[in-house]
This record gives structure tokens, sequence and C-alpha cells, in this order.
């Protein structure tokens, strides 16, 4: 099948004007970025899909979880040690024990491992542990960590601020990339609106704007976007369809008995369904261009 020309739209005079996120702008770099994760490759034209639990239980939850998301495909494996909850009540995750135990995934399953660094005070062991970082919503802005992380030189996956513009999600993104960190991931996790019927209302738009504002890949998180797991695979495809160089998908194989966000995470075998279906929209893998001034 031939190639669909790439249409240039009409550009306004004002995007003559360089924009303030510097780096992070389409403008800077000659295509598209990928991040490189020990030999898996984050945008390109392959999708990526990180899977786990919200939160590291034990031990047997871990591995188990990670067995399954392996066997049907997953490129890394997410599950929460330290764990930013709303109330001071609810489980704050296993720390360090948690990191250990995903060592042991790693080691049994060879899946590289996300997760959350919540305080620049937690750089030193998360380094230890973790091929991925991550920066969650409620951190989208604080600053010196996002000057922490961009010291760390590893990749980091940028949630947006549950009321972050794109504007200040792009900027944020600078700091990383300002300290020297090139390898950097937004991810759409969801924004929140007056609809009380979903977690958080997900902005599919943004993920096709990001496509032409810069060169980083962009990851949706339907999970967290949602909230329920109906919602999980549509969402997980219309993301796809959006131009998501990457999910991030929260899975347990138990999900009435877990201690984090069991009623957005898949079973198993919705997992295989989820995996099935984004395949089936792009069995050759994804094409991309893109058009600089």
């Amino acid at each position: 099948m031939d190639t669909l020309p790439h249409y240039k739209s009409p550009q306004p005079a004002e995007e003559s004007i360089p924009p303030p996120y510097k780096l992070a702008s389409i403008h800077a770099h000659q295509g598209y970025s990928t991040v490189d994760v020990s030999g898996t490759t984050i945008g390109g034209n392959k999708l990526a899909v990180v899977a786990g639990p919200c939160a590291i239980e034990d031990a047997k939850q871990a591995l188990n979880i990670a067995r399954e998301v392996k066997k049907h495909g997953a490129d890394l494996f997410r599950g929460g040690a330290f764990k930013p909850r709303t109330s001071p009540y609810s489980f704050q995750g296993l720390g360090i024990k948690a990191l250990n135990i995903l060592d042991e995934v790693r080691a049994e399953t060879g899946l590289k491992i996300v997760n959350e660094i919540m305080s620049a005070s937690q750089s030193d062991v998360l380094l230890k542990h973790v091929d991925v970082l991550q920066i969650g919503s409620r951190n989208a802005q604080n600053f010196e960590l996002l000057k922490c992380v961009g010291q760390m030189r590893k990749p980091v996956i940028l949630k947006r601020g549950f009321a972050t513009t794109i504007e200040e999600w792009l900027l944020s993104a600078e700091y990383i990339l300002s300290e020297g960190n090139t390898q950097v991931i937004f991810c759409e996790r969801g924004i929140r609106t007056f609809e009380p019927y979903t977690r958080n209302t997900i902005d599919l738009s943004a993920v096709a704007l990001l496509k032409t504002l810069t060169h980083l890949p962009v990851m949706v998180d339907p999970s967290h976007a949602t909230g329920l797991r109906e919602l999980v695979i549509p969402m997980a495809k219309a993301s796809v369809a959006a131009g998501a160089d990457a999910l991030m998908v929260e899975v347990h194989t138990d999900p009435d008995a877990a201690l984090s966000d069991g009623r957005q995470s898949l079973y198993p075998e919705q997992f295989e369904q989820l995996m099935y279906e984004v395949n089936l929209m792009a069995p050759f893998g994804r094409s991309q261009s893109v058009v600089h001034n």
C-alpha cells in the first residue's frame, strides 16, 4: 500500500516566534526522538507497553503479575514502591522492600522496571533499582524534583498534572531537558473536570497536539485517566489511533483485593485482549513523520 503524503497545514504568522520550551520543541530535533531503555525503544515505529499493578504488595503478587504481562507482550513492568495517596491513612507502599521485590521481577522476567520518584531524597536508592523514573501527576510542577531527575540521567516518564496546561507540561519537560537529560516521555493520564462518572477526563487531543509541538515520545495511561477497567481497552485503542507511542496499563490478578486502585486494574485475560486489539491496529508497526518550518 502506498504511503499517504504528509499534509502540511498553513502556519500562522505567530508560529514563527520560538516557543519558550526550546529543547522540547519539535523544531529542536530532526524527526521524532526515541528513548532507549536497555534495548526497549519508546517512540519510533513500535508501540511500547508498560504494565503491572498500581502498588507492589508482596513478592508472590508482583511475580505472578509480571509473568502474565510478560507472556502477553508487555515491554516494561510498573509497580509502585512509594505511593502518593490522597489520604494519609491509605496504603503508602512497601518502600525499599518493594524495590527489592522489583529486582527479583527483573531478574526472572527480564522486564525493565518503572517506578515513581516522589522526592529528591529517594534519588540514590532509585538509581540502584529502577530503569525508568516516573514523575507523578502531583509532582508535574515540582521544579526542584524535575531538576533532580534531569541530573539523574535515567529515562523519565513525565505525567501531566491534573490541572496542568499543555504549555506548562512542556515547560516541566524543559526543566528536565535543561539539566542534560534528553530521555523524557510525556504521559497523558487525564485531567480534572466537572465530570464525576470517570476518575479523570482523558484528553486525547493533547496526544495529537503534542505530536505537532514536541519531538519527544507520548504515552497514555488509560487506567488513571478513566478509573474504570471497562473503559481501559477502548481508551487504549483510541490513544493508539491518536498517535500515542506507548501505553501504561494497570494489571492485577485479584483486583478486588488490591491495596491500591483495584477498580481500574485489568485482569490478566483483559490485558491479553488489550494487547491483541492494539496490535491489530498496527500489525506492521507505526510510521511517523515530522515537518519543520
